[in-house]
This record gives C-alpha cells, structure tokens and sequence, in this order.
C-alpha cells in the first residue's frame, strides 16, 4: 500500500518528542512545543481528511491511546462542575484538550522501527546528558547546562532562571532544571529506563551496571525519598532479566553501600536518612515527621473524598478546599505556612479532586493499558519495555507523587502513556517486523 504523503509529514514525530522533553528546563518554551505540535497534528488529520490513519497509528493504538488520555481528562472535566473553584477547573479542563492531539503525534512517533530507535535512544542520550551535567555539579558546585541556560535568560531579559532566594534555600542537586526546580531526581528517576534498557542492550550487564550507577548517584542526590523508591523498582524490573537474581541483590548491598557513604559526604542526604528513620516511631508525630507532614496532607485528603464522593473537590482546587479539610488547624505544618497544594499521593489526588467516578475511570484506563500488555505478544512487549516500566513506575500508588493535573507532571505521564501505546501496538513491519497482534476474546 503506498504511503500517503500528507501522513509522510509525521516522520518528524520524534523530533518534536525530543524538543518538547529536553526543552523541560524552560517550561514556557516546552508548553509551546507541546502546542505547536498538537496543532500541526490536528492539521495534517483534516487537511488529508483523517485518510491513511493506519499509516500513523494501528486501530489498537489509536483507541488504547484516546482511551488513556479520556480516563485522564473526564474526571478532571466532570469534577469542574461543582469545584471549589468551578471556572480555574473548566479552564484546566478545556486547556488539557490539547494534550490529545500530541499523545497522537508523539504515539505515531514510536509506531515503527525507524521512530523507535530515535525516540527511545534520543530520550536515553538526554537523560544521559543530564546525568553527566548533574555529576559536575555534584563535583564543581555548578551545573554547566544550567548556567548556559541561565546566561541567555540574562542576557534577552536581564534577569536569571532564579530568584536568590530561590537558590539559597536550594537543599538538593538541581542539575539542568535549576534550584527553583528540583524536580531533577524525579525526572531522572521516571525516565531512567531509556538510558539503562539501552545500555543494556549495547553493551550487556557492564554497560547496565554502569548507566545505573550514574543515574543512581544523581538520583540520590538530587531527588526527594519517593525518586528513591521509583530508581529502586526501575533497577528491580530491568536488571534481574539481564543480571539474575543474585547478582541484582549483590548491586543492591552496593548500592546500599554507596547510599552511607553519600550521608557522610552531603549533610542533604544524611538530612533525609535521618528523617526517613523516625517512621519507625511509636508516635504519630514520628511518623509525620518521616513523610514531611504528608500523614495530615492525607488526613485532608480523605476528608475531601468524604464531602465530595462523587466527583471531588475539583482537579487543581486541593489547596482552596484544604483550609476547611485540615485536621491540625492553626497548626505550624512541616511544610512551612500556606495550604498544601495537592495529596502528594496519586490515589488520594484522584479521589479527593476527582471522586469515586474519576478514581474508577483511572482504574479502568490501568486495566485496559494492562489488557494490551497482557494479551500483546513476546516482540511487542519487547519494544514497548522501556515506556511500560517507566509509565508503571511514575504511577506507581505505593509511593509519594508531584501533581499529576499539573502541568509538568501530568504532560509529562501522558506522553509515556502515548510512547506506551504507540510502541506496543505498533503498525510497521519494517525492519523485519510484525504488527503487534492483540488476542481477541
């Protein structure tokens, strides 16, 4: 069948991918990558009147991908209707529309063997890049990356990235994101399958053992605990198939190893060591203090979910409807003054901003995206590996979690949603390839 060639436009798919994602650093210029090209889909789906949509996606793909992205955004759409703050939660709402049309673009981008290797292995080269960047500041006391960013910010508007006060209270490696963006570990964390898959694939268990002990360095001390547990289930599900069992529980007592050794170098990481230890406190205070006060966060958030049932407080009105949820009122939090932004916990910010009916649609996205890996075949779990384990460990609910109606945090778990889908029910047969072939029951 010949290709289309209003569809043939899409083979710049991966490059967008890649600009939007290292483009992270300036969140303004990503928002509008993100925008630009999910207006250029939308143009070339009317402009060849949606013809030759197999070309891009298979059908499989198509709907796992529409449907991922609706268990996300209906909730957030029906809990506007009697919001805290009803207009912020329509216009978030009718904003996030434009997540759809790049969830297409970028899925379209892994739907053959040729988008695979340069998203994929794009994806490992920025992470690898940030790495090294975040392993000289951990050195030098700076970050090259960030420092060139923050020189041409001076020098179009006269002003840094960050305030000063911003970066006096910096208490982590902030690497390329910058000090008033410590999200680096995080990042790392979430997206620390691509690089270390890869390097496991290039160059066996040296070139794995290598790249996860990089990112591990970085993540420990960039990131907050929760990175910590994330880079952990990353190195559970991608080094026992290439090392085994024993030799995985050997990297483990290493890593474990490296982790004393780092609390006695940063007084940061000796800091959250230390904090982690009061959960084994008898007292409730103890074990507040070893989440940062996330215990009355979620004291709040279960109030919500009791006032609100059916479709929560609203996507985003968290911090309106704390003041009222609050069980320690007038109470000094560990957080500092001011409400809390959002649960901190993925299952309690859906179901106390979205209710029982946002909390059963995510459900049912998790279970159709599970459908599709269970009944996908060996070859099509093969190549969608990288972007299954790092959606499972971003959304992983036995760990604390940044906003996932945010901006940067749910733009960021919808695009490993759309690789997901895309990858795994891929459509070409290039390369020597078959379609994926989902079991019908």
């Amino acid at each position: 069948m010949p290709a289309n060639p209003r569809v043939q436009g899409w083979r710049w798919a991966p490059a967008w991918v890649l600009a939007y994602v290292a483009l992270w650093p300036a969140p303004g210029y990503a928002e509008g990558i993100l925008v630009l090209g999910a207006l250029v889909a939308i143009f070339k789906l009317v402009s060849s009147r949606f013809r030759g949509g197999t070309l891009l996606l298979s059908h499989q793909a198509w709907a796992l991908t529409s449907v991922l992205f609706f268990a996300y955004w209906l909730p957030e759409l029906v809990s506007s209707f009697d919001a805290v703050d009803p207009g912020r939660s329509l216009r978030e709402a009718a904003a996030d529309l434009r997540y759809l049309p790049f969830l297409w673009l970028a899925a379209s981008a892994v739907a053959n063997a040729r988008g695979r290797r340069t998203t994929f292995g794009g994806l490992a080269i920025i992470m690898g890049i940030w790495t090294v960047d975040a392993l000289l500041q951990a050195m030098t006391g700076t970050s090259p990356l960030f420092a060139g960013i923050d020189a041409i910010k001076h020098a179009i508007s006269g002003r840094g990235m960050c305030t000063a006060e911003e970066i006096a209270v910096a208490d982590r490696l902030s690497g390329i994101l910058g000090p008033c963006n410590l999200k680096l570990g995080l990042v790392v964390a979430s997206l620390s399958p691509f690089p270390l898959l890869l390097a496991g694939r290039r160059f066996g268990s040296a070139g794995w053992l290598a790249a996860a002990a990089a990112v591990g360095i970085v993540v420990v001390l960039a990131g907050s605990r929760a990175s910590w547990l994330t880079y952990a289930l990353v190195l559970v599900f991608s080094g026992w198939r290439l090392l085994g069992w024993k030799k995985l529980l050997a990297v483990f007592a290493f890593g474990a190893l490296v982790l004393v050794a780092l609390t006695v170098v940063s007084s940061d990481v000796r800091e959250r060591v230390q904090r982690t230890t009061h959960v084994f406190a008898a007292d409730e205070e103890g074990v507040d203090t070893a989440l940062s006060g996330r215990s009355r966060i979620w004291g709040a958030a279960v109030c919500m979910v009791r006032s609100h049932p059916f479709n929560g407080v609203g996507a985003r009105g968290f911090r309106e409807a704390f003041p009222q949820c609050d069980p320690q009122p007038g109470e000094v939090a560990q957080w500092g003054e001011g409400p809390a932004f959002h649960a901190h916990q993925i299952v309690l910010e859906v179901a106390s901003e979205t209710g029982v009916f946002g909390f059963l649609l995510w459900l049912a996205g998790a279970a159709l995206a599970w459908r599709a890996w269970r009944y996908a075949d060996a070859a099509a779990r093969e190549r969608a590996r990288p972007a299954m384990l790092a959606l499972v460990v971003t959304v992983f609910p036995l760990n604390t979690h940044l906003a996932f109606y945010s901006t940067f945090w749910g733009g960021l778990t919808l695009l490993l949603a759309a690789l997901y889908a895309g990858s795994l029910l891929a459509t070409s047969t290039e390369d020597g390839e078959q379609p994926a072939t989902v079991a019908q029951r």
